[in-house]
């Protein structure tokens, strides 16, 4: 497995993995990896011939009171289990490699985002957007796969791959839960033992907004308080929002009557460290019209 830190060895390892008409797929992460994230390289080799993953900590997506610099980090082991999961190259730099001197340029989704997450954190899907517009020059794969724990992040790249022209097809990925129900992320590590007790309380309550759902529920003000309810009994968990929206652009809707997402963030308070910020979502599918009598 090749293991590549600057631009030029990253784009020439990438020409040799497409060599002969071959299918490259690309997995950007943030390190800290888990087994989500290697269901995402196992759906990727499943779309193409090689695998194509990059470890950054990206710091233009990190507000001022975000956990930046607690982000964790632990480049030998990610390696390690990606070598495991047959990925063919690495891509690990450090940020100047990325943003060198002088670097001014950024994307940004407009009306996508600026909402919901976005409107709490302003800054952060433009350093998403730019440094995966960026990454996807480098390596230049077929498929990029992302999951859809971070469902705003999929519909905002979705959008950005379609309007600027970026010959790449984007896949979702489910999402990967621990036995508990709580979603795989690598900020768990950073929960303490209440903290980690209470999480599971965010799942728990999508389910029980599922269950309404099964039985015709599509109501936005009975769906989130489903979930409003769930998080609200189970201190230190607090919400940070709670939303239903339309699937395709993430515009607020009263009824989940067409495709949606109830999207949930929310966050917990760790002794003697920053609040951790934990995020979820359920897909909603399109109600299906009541059949005709015959």
């Amino acid at each position: 497995m090749d293991i590549l830190s600057n631009v030029p060895a990253m784009r020439d390892v990438a020409l040799r993995l497409r060599a002969g008409g071959r299918r490259l797929a690309f997995v950007p992460t943030m390190g800290a990896l888990h087994e989500g994230h290697l269901s995402l390289m196992r759906l990727a080799r499943e779309h193409a011939d090689a695998v194509v993953a990059s470890i950054f900590v990206n710091p233009t997506q990190f507000g001022p009171s975000d956990d930046f610099a607690a982000y964790p980090r632990n480049l030998e082991r990610d390696c390690a289990l990606l070598r495991s999961a047959s990925v063919e190259a690495v891509f690990a730099p450090e940020p100047r490699a990325v943003y060198p001197a002088g670097f001014r340029s950024h994307v940004e989704v407009a009306g996508l985002s600026d909402v919901l997450i976005g409107a709490h954190r302003p800054g952060h899907f433009r350093g998403v957007a730019t440094v995966v517009l960026k990454l996807l020059h480098v390596v230049q794969p077929d498929v990029a796969v992302f999951g859809w724990k971070d469902a705003q992040q999929l519909v905002i790249l979705k959008r950005m791959v379609e309007d600027l022209d970026v010959p790449v097809a984007i896949v979702g990925a489910p999402i990967v839960r621990e036995p508990d129900g709580l979603a795989m992320s690598s900020r768990n590590v950073r929960l303490d033992a209440r903290a980690r007790a209470a999480a599971p309380a965010i799942s728990r309550g999508l389910r029980d907004a599922a269950n309404l759902a099964a039985s015709g529920e599509r109501s936005a003000v009975r769906l989130v308080g489903a979930v409003r309810r769930a998080i609200e009994d189970a201190p230190p968990l607090s919400i940070d929002r709670i939303d239903l929206v339309s699937a395709e652009d993430l515009s607020p809707v009263e009824s989940a009557e067409r495709e949606a997402l109830l999207l949930v963030s929310a966050r917990v308070h760790v002794e003697g460290q920053p609040d951790v910020l934990l995020i979820d979502n359920l897909h909603l599918p399109a109600r299906m019209p009541a059949a005709s009598a015959a």
